[in-house]
């Protein structure tokens, strides 16, 4: 059962969190040579204060 994991920053809306899952599951599927019924896919969201990038935290970039 191949599973993916991924880490973005917090504040996407359920719509487009819905439609990543949905491209992920069709992608890893393919990919992999797998039903998608196998698919499972792990959204974590990090707090912008949480996330830092050349230095800086995220919250401070205006994300």
């Amino acid at each position: 059962m191949p599973i993916a994991t991924i880490q973005m920053i917090e504040g996407r809306s359920e719509e487009v969190k819905r439609e990543i899952i949905e491209k992920v599951t069709q992608t890893l599927a393919e990919a992999s040579n797998s039903p998608v019924e196998a698919i499972r896919i792990i959204i974590q969201e990090v707090p912008s204060t949480n996330w830092g990038k050349a230095g800086v935290m995220a919250k401070d970039e205006g994300r």
